[in-house]
């Protein structure tokens, strides 16, 4: 599964680890979070992503 970063802070989401602190369990794809789902560092949107090659 491929890690997307945030293009504001540099955050990156790993889908190996998800984000617990939020209720995205360990192994939920970038494309699976909700819609509603936010960089847990500054706040940023999904759409705010770029996938890391």
């Amino acid at each position: 599964m491929k890690k997307y970063v945030c293009d504001v802070c540099g955050y990156v989401y790993d889908p190996a680890v998800g984000d617990p602190d939020n209720g995205v369990p360990a192994g939920t794809p970038f494309d699976k979070l909700p819609d509603e789902w936010v960089c847990p560092e500054c706040g940023a949107g999904k759409s705010e992503f770029s996938p890391m090659d």
